[in-house]
C-alpha cells in the first residue's frame, strides 16, 4: 500500500510543469498612436458625422443619416499607410441596398471563362418572369403558390 502511494506520488512529480527549455518571447506592440484630430457632430434627427486622423497615418471620415425606407444610411472613407509607404485608400457605403466598398485593394472577380449556354438564359429568364409574377419557391425549390 505504501509503496502504491510513493508511486503515485513520483508520477505526480514527474508530470508535473519542468518549465525548462521554455522561451519566453516578448512581443514587441508599437506604442498608441497619438490623435490628431477628432470631431464629431451629432443632430437631433439622428445624423452624424465624425472624422479622426492619427499621427500614423490613419484616416477615416463618415456621415449618417435616416435613408429613405426608415433604415439608416452611412457613407465614408478610410485610408492608412502600407508597410511600403504608399497609402490604401477605400470609400464605403450601406443603406438598404447593403454595404458596398470601393477600393483598388479590393480584388476583382475575373471574367466568366466561357459564354452563357442558352438554356441557362432561358432559365434565368422564366425565373425572373415568375418572381415578378409573384410565384414563391421553398428552400428546395418548390413552388409555393
Amino acid at each position: 500500500m505504501h509503496s502504491a502511494i510513493i508511486f503515485c506520488l513520483l508520477g505526480f512529480a514527474f508530470a508535473a510543469p519542468q518549465g525548462q527549455g521554455l522561451v519566453r518571447q516578448e512581443i514587441a506592440r508599437p506604442q498608441p498612436a497619438l490623435i490628431l484630430t477628432d470631431e464629431r457632430i451629432s443632430g437631433d434627427d439622428g445624423a452624424y458625422s465624425f472624422q479622426f486622423e492619427t499621427e500614423n497615418g490613419i484616416l477615416q471620415t463618415e456621415t449618417g443619416s435616416q435613408g429613405v425606407s426608415g433604415g439608416a444610411t452611412v457613407q465614408g472613407t478610410y485610408s492608412y499607410v502600407l508597410d511600403d509607404g504608399s497609402v490604401a485608400t477605400a470609400e464605403y457605403s450601406a443603406d438598404e441596398n447593403g454595404f458596398r466598398v470601393q477600393s483598388p485593394l479590393v480584388p476583382v472577380a475575373p471574367a466568366f471563362p466561357h459564354p452563357i449556354p442558352e438554356h441557362v438564359v432561358n432559365n434565368i429568364r422564366v425565373a425572373e418572369e415568375l418572381k415578378a409574377q409573384g410565384v414563391q419557391f421553398d428552400h428546395r425549390g418548390f413552388r409555393l403558390n
